[in-house]
């Protein structure tokens, strides 16, 4: 069962404007602040990355389809910051003043950069043989899912359910989302870029020559 944020490749939402080279980074100046205390939180330590996307994901259906961009991203925030024990709800409802016990880990402006460009490389060790070559047919698993965790996270979109493709390079071993987002370990294997006809994942698509690559780990694929 897929939640509804899986939106890719679906009819009927309307044409995707892209952005132009005028366009401000920021179209409010709270969404800048959304994101800085997004990523300043995940600075604390109390989650990973597919954590944080899962507690996105898993908003109401109400709330995700009226929210824009950065309400999802600090209406997630909320929730991770209150199961993860890091703030109550009192606290969301009125700051509270005094030193936080997780105050050590904060982002500081002056590190800020560095932390960024640093960045949070995904690629791991793995005992996990690499089962596909480049160049070689496969097809994704269907229906997409968490096999790990019913209705967890999965990097998997719904459009390549049961698609076939061609692999185009491998990336390594990188930790896998379905088991990182839940708590049951990185759980690394190898990860593909994967390429499909268009004409695979739609069923009139406008530009049928058109090829869509998505990155997929061993575990979504199979030979053949």
């Amino acid at each position: 069962m897929t939640r509804v944020h899986d939106m890719g490749g679906r009819f009927g939402d309307g044409a995707i404007r892209p952005e132009s080279e005028d366009d401000p980074v920021f179209a409010e100046d709270w969404h800048a602040r959304a994101l800085a205390v997004t990523l300043a939180s995940g600075f604390l330590g109390q989650w990973n990355i597919d954590v944080s996307r899962h507690a996105r994901e898993r908003l109401s259906p109400k709330d995700y389809t009226r929210f824009s961009y950065y309400e999802k991203w600090i209406s997630g925030l909320a929730d991770l910051l209150v199961d993860n024990g890091v703030l109550t709800l009192d606290d969301l409802r009125d700051a509270s003043e005094g030193d936080h016990p997780l105050s050590a880990r904060m982002l500081k402006a002056d590190a800020v950069a560095g932390a960024l460009a640093k960045g949070g490389p995904a690629d791991r060790p793995s005992n996990i043989a690499i089962k596909f070559e480049i160049g070689q047919d496969v097809r994704t698993a269907h229906p997409t899912a968490n096999r790990l965790v019913d209705g967890g996270h999965t990097r998997l979109p719904i459009y390549a359910a049961g698609a076939k493709g061609r692999v185009l390079r491998l990336h390594g071993t990188h930790v896998l989302p379905d088991s990182n987002a839940h708590g049951l370990g990185e759980a690394p294997e190898p990860l593909y870029a994967v390429v499909f006809p268009a004409s695979e994942l739609w069923a009139d698509p406008e530009h049928p020559n058109d090829e869509v690559v998505l990155d997929l780990w061993q575990s979504y694929l199979e030979p053949l």
